[in-house]
C-alpha cells in the first residue's frame, strides 16, 4: 500500500425468478412451499401470479426481515488473519483495503455492467468498528489497518477513519478492552485454540470453518463456548443461501418422498482452487513470525501422537516443522501439518448444506479413499478424495467425491422415491418414473419425468462478480452470493450480519456450536478414515469416533 494512504489515517441485481410448470401446481395445490429461515426474505414473484390464477396455494410465502442490526450499541470487532479469507470476512463486515476498492471502480467505469463496487457499498451498515487486527505477517497486518479504517467503502483517494491497533499475538488482541467479538480466519490448525481463548475472555466468536484441527480440541472448545455463553458462529455462510432454504421446504413438504442416497461433490481445476496459492512479494523470515505460525503446542502434539500411535508418519512429510518455508506459510492446505484436507474445506461446505437441509447429524460411520494423483508437489493431502457417510437410523447414504484437476461441473443431488432435486444456487426438481406418488400424473402425461416440474433459478445474468474457476465453483454452490427480497446479496455479508444480530438479541444464530460439533465430528470421521484406510465409526453414547 501506498505511504500516502497510511498518512490519510485519522485517530442492481435482477429479481429472482421462479419458473414453476402447471404440472407442479397440479400436484402441488393447497401446499404452501418456502417459508423464510434466517436472514431470508423472499418476494412475492411471477410465480405467485401464475398460482393464484390457477386457483391454487401453491405460493412463496413472505416474512418481515429481521430488525436492524443497526440498531444498540456499536460491537467493537478484532480480526485475526488477513489472508484470502480474512479479506473477505472484512469486506463482508463492510470493511476493504483501498487498493481492492479502488480496482472494483475502475473496472465499472470501464463496464457499466460490472456492479461489484456498487454492491459492496449497498451492503448493509452493520454498526460495528474494526478496533483490532492480528497477522503474524507484516504486509498483511499493514493491509489490514487500511481495510479497517476504510469507513468510507472508498478507494486510494478517500478519506479514512480511527485505524484499528495492530497486534502480533493473538492472546493481546483478545485481551484488548476496546474488543467485544472477535473473527478468525486463520490456517486450520489455530480455529480451536483461539476460538476457546476468546471464550473464555467473555469475548464473542465468528470463526471460518472447520471448527477444529484435531479430534479433542473439538470437545474443549464446545465446552469453552457452553461455559461462556458468547454468541458463536461457524462460517458456513451456506446457511444463508436462498435454494438451501427452498430445498428444505421441498423435503419437508414430502415431494421427494422417502430419500436413500445423496450424492455431493466438489470439483475444482485451477491452482487457487488446488491450494497452490501465490506467494507474495516481501515475505520472508524478517516479515512472518514462522514460531507463531506452527501451531499451538497442545494441538501439535495431539497430531503427532496420533499419527505415531496409527503408524501414519508416512502423512508428516519430509520436512521438520520449524523448518521456514514461504511454500508452507502460504499454501498451507497441501500438508496435514496445519490443514484438514480436502475434508476439513470442501468436504464440509458440502456436508454442512446437508445437514441444514435435512438435518443428518453426524453420520454413524465414514469409510474414504483417494490420494496425490494429479498435483505432485510434495503435498501430503489427497487431491483426489471419495467419502460415504451411512445413516442407518434415517436409512440413508450419502457421496462425496472430489477432484483438484477437473471443472465437471456436478452439484448436491438428493435422490427420493418419487422425485430427484438438484441443489445448487439453482434447483431443479424432476419426478422418476417409477414414483408411487406421482404415478398417475404420470401415466396421465400431467407430469413428465425426463423435464424438471419444479425449477427455481435466481437472478444471475450479471456475472462480474466471477472472475475465477474456483469463484465460479463457489458460485454455483450458492456459498458466493445469494438473494434476499430481490436483491443480490453476499452470502458471507449476510452470514456476519446473523452473527452481529444474535449478539445484539441473544438469539440462535444458524451454525452455532452444536452444528459445529456435528461438522467437526462428520469431517474428522472422514479424514481418519482415509489415514487409516478403515471405516470409521461414531458412537453416539459416547460421543467418541471408534
Amino acid at each position: 500500500m501506498a505511504t500516502d494512504e497510511r498518512k490519510n489515517i485519522e485517530t442492481h441485481p435482477q429479481e429472482p425468478q421462479s419458473n414453476g410448470r402447471r404440472n407442479l401446481i397440479k400436484t402441488l395445490a393447497s401446499i404452501p412451499v418456502l417459508g423464510a429461515l434466517g436472514l431470508g426474505v423472499y418476494a412475492k414473484t411471477k410465480y405467485d401470479t401464475e398460482a393464484r390464477s390457477l386457483g391454487t396455494n401453491f405460493t412463496f410465502n413472505s416474512r418481515p426481515p429481521v430488525p436492524a442490526v443497526m440498531e444498540g450499541k456499536q460491537i467493537r470487532i478484532g480480526l485475526i488473519g488477513f489472508g484470502i479469507r480474512g479479506k473477505q470476512l472484512m469486506r463482508g463486515l463492510g470493511f476493504a483495503e483501498p487498493q481492492y476498492l479502488q480496482t472494483l471502480i475502475e473496472a465499472a467505469k470501464t463496464d457499466k455492467k460490472d456492479s461489484r463496487y456498487q454492491q459492496f457499498c449497498q451492503q448493509d451498515d452493520l454498526n460495528i468498528s474494526i478496533t483490532a487486527v492480528c497477522d503474524i505477517f507484516d504486509i498483511y497486518g499493514d493491509d489490514a489497518i487500511l481495510a479497517g479504517a476504510n469507513v468510507e467503502r472508498e478507494g486510494l483517494s478517500g478519506k479514512f477513519g480511527a485505524a484499528p491497533k495492530r497486534y502480533r499475538n493473538y492472546l493481546q488482541l483478545i485481551a484488548a478492552d476496546d474488543v467485544d467479538a472477535v473473527v478468525i480466519a486463520t490456517p486450520d490448525q489455530w480455529h480451536s485454540t483461539m476460538a476457546i481463548a476468546a471464550a473464555a475472555a467473555g469475548k464473542h466468536v465468528y470463526v471460518e470453518k472447520p471448527l477444529s484441527w484435531t479430534v479433542p480440541e473439538t470437545y474443549r472448545v464446545r465446552e469453552a463456548v457452553k461455559q461462556s455463553g458468547v454468541v458463536f458462529q461457524l462460517g458456513h455462510q451456506g446457511r444463508q443461501t436462498d435454494s438451501y432454504v427452498r430445498a428444505k421446504e421441498i423435503i419437508d413438504r414430502g415431494i421427494l418422498g422417502k430419500i436413500s442416497l445423496i450424492e455431493v461433490c466438489t470439483n475444482r481445476n485451477d491452482p487457487n482452487g488446488a491450494w497452490v496459492y501465490p506467494i507474495i512479494d516481501g515475505a520472508s523470515p524478517q516479515s512472518i513470525d514462522w514460531k507463531q505460525f506452527d501451531g499451538p503446542e497442545e494441538c501439535i502434539k495431539e497430531y503427532i501422537d496420533y499419527m505415531t500411535t496409527n503408524k501414519l508418519e508416512r502423512f508428516l512429510g519430509p520436512e521438520p516443522r520449524d523448518q521456514f518455508s514461504l511454500e508452507r506459510f502460504f499454501r498451507w492446505r497441501c500438508w496435514w501439518d496445519y490443514s484438514t484436507g480436502l475434508s476439513g474445506d470442501l468436504l464440509t461446505h458440502e456436508y454442512d448444506a446437508i445437514n441444514q437441509i435435512m438435518g443428518v447429524g453426524i453420520p454413524h460411520s465414514a469409510s474414504s479413499s483417494g490420494g496425490v494423483y494429479f498435483f505432485k508437489d510434495g503435498r501430503t493431502v489427497p487431491d483426489v478424495l471419495q467419502t460415504t457417510f451411512e445413516f442407518p437410523d434415517k436409512d440413508l447414504t450419502m457421496l462425496y467425491s472430489a477432484t483438484l484437476a477437473s471443472n465437471r461441473p456436478r452439484g448436491k443431488v438428493i435422490m427420493g422415491h418419487d422425485a430427484q432435486m438438484e441443489v445448487s444456487n439453482t434447483l431443479i426438481v424432476k419426478a422418476d418414473q417409477a414414483s408411487t406418488q406421482y404415478k398417475d400424473k404420470i401415466s396421465k402425461g400431467i407430469i413428465k419425468p425426463d423435464e424438471p416440474f419444479y425449477t427455481y433459478i435466481p437472478g444471475q445474468n450479471d456475472v462480474d462478480a466471477i472472475t475465477s474457476a474456483t469463484e465460479l465453483y463457489f458460485a454455483q454452490r450458492g456459498l458466493l452470493y445469494t438473494y434476499v427480497d430481490g436483491k443480490r446479496y453476499d452470502t458471507t455479508h449476510l452470514h456476519l450480519r446473523e452473527w452481529i444480530h444474535s449478539i445484539r438479541t441473544g438469539s440462535k444464530p444458524s451454525c452455532d456450536i452444536d452444528s459445529a460439533f456435528e461438522e467437526a465430528m462428520a469431517a474428522h470421521m472422514g479424514t481418519r478414515a482415509y489415514l487409516e484406510g478403515r471405516t470409521k465409526y461414531w458412537d453416539k453414547d459416547k460421543e467418541e469416533i471408534v
